[in-house]
């Protein structure tokens, strides 16, 4: 693994924009007690969250269907279906630190991937934190993933999977992949994970020790201490990443789980598992949803890799 280039040098011409733009916007809770009701209501208003910048992903005409959790409940999947026949089916995992968020704010960028890869993307909620701790988010996810092999199957054909998630929804499609791979032998199924700013060590990775926010960890363990949040369900980082399937890690810079996605891009690459790491310049956790030059040129890196796992397949 050759760490003399870190990143495009390219990327560096986009820095002064990411820099002005990320100065006008905050993710962050700030101000939110999230251990009162009003807190957390409030920092879940994706209407406001970032100026209402995750809102403009939100599309009213959706395919929406439902699973069923874990847990019995009826949860809803949303469904952006290629025009003629699939050629795979991606199970998107969307973020908001177990605590949040809710598949709608992947629908542009979803349906554009259905559009561009001819491919069914399909978008599962998933019960919460703190109302619902580990174990029940990865539970629905890999109730989500039966749902796709199953009757998913029975709409698109017996087309290859693929997998993704950013932040929580990155830990929690890695999480997916293991369970997959050891309660029903699935592995195989899956030809891709795309794994964007990912937390992968719950217990914390020294980037997020010294620039994160980590009051969703308490929400999504609880009283779990250092040691508990090592259990490789909870931090995939800690799993047997053995005989899994491609992944491309994506993340920034200035992001506080910046660390986590170089750890896990490491051990998944010692697993054996082709690895590619796009790591990107003056880009904070999230940076995907600001409309910068650097945001594209993520996106372009994730087609790329897309078409190239898909040409795979269908070659």
């Amino acid at each position: 693994m050759d760490f003399s280039q870190l990143y495009d040098p390219a990327l560096d011409e986009y820095v002064p924009e990411a820099l002005d733009i990320l100065s006008k916007f905050s993710f962050e809770s700030e101000g939110n007690d999230l251990s009162t009701p009003e807190g957390l209501a409030k920092a879940r208003d994706l209407e406001s969250l970032g100026g209402g910048i995750l809102a403009s992903n939100f599309l009213d005409d959706v395919d929406i269907r439902t699973y069923t959790g874990a847990a019995g409940d009826e949860l809803e999947l949303r469904v952006f279906a290629p025009d003629g026949l699939a050629r795979a089916v991606y199970l998107d995992i969307h973020g908001g630190g177990f605590f949040m968020g809710h598949p709608k704010m992947g629908d542009r960028g979803n349906q554009a991937m259905a559009d561009t890869h001819q491919i069914a993307v399909v978008s599962a909620q998933y019960r919460l934190a703190p109302e619902h701790p580990w174990p029940a988010g990865p539970d629905d996810c890999e109730a989500a993933a039966l749902w796709v092999l199953g009757p998913g199957r029975d709409e698109f054909g017996s087309v290859p999977l693929l997998i993704g998630g950013g932040s929580a929804g990155a830990n929690l499609a890695a999480t997916t992949l293991v369970r997959m791979r050891d309660r029903h032998d699935a592995a195989a199924e899956f030809i891709g994970a795309n794994l964007v700013f990912g937390v992968f060590d719950v217990s914390g990775t020294p980037s997020q020790v010294v620039l994160g926010d980590i009051e969703f960890r308490e929400m999504y363990v609880g009283d779990h201490d250092t040691q508990g949040r090592r259990h490789p369900d909870i931090s995939p980082l800690y799993a047997d990443l053995n005989h899994l399937c491609p992944a491309l890690f994506t993340v920034g810079t200035l992001d506080y789980l910046y660390d986590d996605s170089l750890f896990m891009a490491a051990r998944w690459r010692a697993a054996g598992n082709p690895t590619e790491l796009a790591i990107y310049p003056a880009s904070p956790h999230g940076f995907t949803a600001l409309p910068t030059k650097m945001t594209q040129a993520a996106n372009e890196r994730t087609d790329a890799w897309l078409a190239g796992i898909l040409d795979g397949v269908d070659g």
